[in-house]
């Protein structure tokens, strides 16, 4: 498990984090969103133990990070952002160094470990090479491996996928999901796919203030395009006119497809059969009706512009 409570970090009179508290438990996958400067990046290294507290507390599987620092630090594995590594290491010596760091020393243990590691990384054509010598993608995939191989509870990833081509983003977040079942995780990302596509729960913050706390379903509800109803028309014009002024409809607007119309409903307005109706009543041709769930892009312009706590 790993939680805050009321945890800040001031630099003089600029504050990065301003009292958060959350929990994440066994099984969880956190999104930990936010704009450049957040506080993001602040808060995990307070988690690693890089960064100490200005007030507050956190823990790491129950082990207090300031007081129990080298506990927590055992059971967590971390990768930071921009994935630093010895760059004039070669790979294989470096996965050797990070084992030796965290006390492998059971031979059997430490090879199944890198074995699994490397496998899983799919690292093992540059074992042999340089670190320095390796493409963006590469460097950032070793980090990783070093963050899991010594196989601990909690880990806490930075831009996990950042630099990654679409296949290896693929791998990565497989592997995130397999690891998720018995770990408790958290990922920092700009990449709002990713909270769909792996999070149980996100953690939206700015100005280091925590402004939302929610499943991603849950914040897609409170997108304005919740329920909207998308539709492709061959003359948006006629189709426009139709609709404007209808009951329970908020606003209109041509999706980035020209050919398709977003109609907005009012609070709690279910649109599908009537704007149906409506066409078909005055003649309006039109396909492809489908209802938006919302968009994480939405909620997440809106709580971090406005920058009201939600």
């Amino acid at each position: 498990m790993i939680e805050t409570q009321q945890l800040s970090k001031r630099y003089g009179r600029i504050t990065a984090v301003d009292a958060i508290s959350f929990r994440v438990g066994p099984g969880e996958v956190l999104g930990f969103l936010g704009p450049n400067g957040a506080g993001k990046s602040t808060t995990m290294r307070m988690l690693a133990g890089f960064v100490a507290p200005s007030s507050g507390s956190a823990s790491v599987c129950g082990h207090d990070v300031v007081r129990d620092s080298l506990a927590a630090r055992r059971a967590l594995g971390y990768l930071p952002e921009g994935a630093p590594s010895y760059g004039e290491m070669r790979v294989q010596a470096f996965l050797a160094f990070v084992a030796d760091a965290h006390r492998l020393v059971d031979p059997a243990l430490r090879r199944r470990r890198f074995d699994e590691v490397v496998a899983r990384l799919a690292l093992e054509s540059v074992l042999t090479q340089r670190i320095d010598t390796l493409s963006k993608g590469f460097r950032r995939r070793v980090a990783l491996a070093a963050a899991i191989l010594h196989d601990p509870p909690a880990l806490l990833l930075d831009e996990p996928t950042d630099g990654l081509d679409p296949n290896q983003k693929h791998d990565v977040r497989q592997l995130i999901r397999e690891m998720s079942r018995e770990r408790t995780i958290m990922i920092s990302t700009h990449i709002l796919e990713e909270v769909q596509a792996l999070c149980t729960r996100a953690i939206v913050i700015a100005r280091g203030q925590l402004l939302a706390d929610a499943t991603p379903a849950e914040l897609e509800r409170r997108s304005r395009y919740h329920g909207a109803v998308s539709l492709k028309v061959g003359d948006s014009v006629t189709a426009r006119s139709a609709l404007e002024g209808m009951q329970g409809v908020a606003s209109i607007e041509t999706d980035s497809d020209s050919d398709r119309l977003l109609v907005l409903p009012m609070a709690g307005v279910d649109l599908l059969s009537t704007i149906g109706d409506r066409l078909h009543a005055r003649d309006v041709a039109f396909g492809e009706v489908r209802v938006e769930r919302g968009r994480l892009d939405d909620v997440f312009r809106s709580l971090t512009l406005d920058g009201a706590a939600r």
